[in-house]
C-alpha cells in the first residue's frame, strides 16, 4: 500500500469551494484507490490535507499516467490553492 498526502493552505473564504470539490470529485474513484480523506489541521484551520490510500504504487502510477492533472490537485485548485505532494510507503496497516 501507498499513501499520498496533498497539503495546502486554503483562504478562509475558499474552504467551502474545497469541500464541494472534494465531495464532487470523490463520487467516482479510480481503480486502486482504497480510501481518501479531506482533513484540516486542528491548530491551523487554513491548512488542509487530502490523504489517500492506494492499493499499490503501481495503481498510483497508473492513475498519474492516465490524467493530465490528478483530481486532488484539481480540488485544491478549485479553492485557489497549490498543494505540495508527499508519497509514503505504508509499512504497517491495522483496522478495527
Amino acid at each position: 500500500m501507498v499513501m499520498t498526502v496533498l497539503e495546502a493552505h486554503v483562504a478562509p473564504d475558499r474552504i467551502g469551494d474545497l469541500e464541494r470539490a472534494f465531495q464532487e470529485g470523490s463520487q467516482v474513484l479510480p481503480a486502486g484507490l482504497v480510501e481518501s480523506f479531506l482533513v484540516r489541521d486542528s491548530g491551523d484551520t487554513t491548512l488542509f490535507r487530502i490523504m489517500t490510500v492506494w492499493s499499490s504504487r503501481e495503481a498510483l502510477e497508473e492513475m498519474r499516467a492516465s490524467v493530465e492533472k490528478p483530481k486532488g490537485v484539481q480540488m485544491f485548485g478549485a479553492a485557489g490553492a497549490s498543494p505540495s505532494l508527499a508519497i509514503l510507503d505504508v509499512v504497517v496497516h491495522t483496522r478495527s
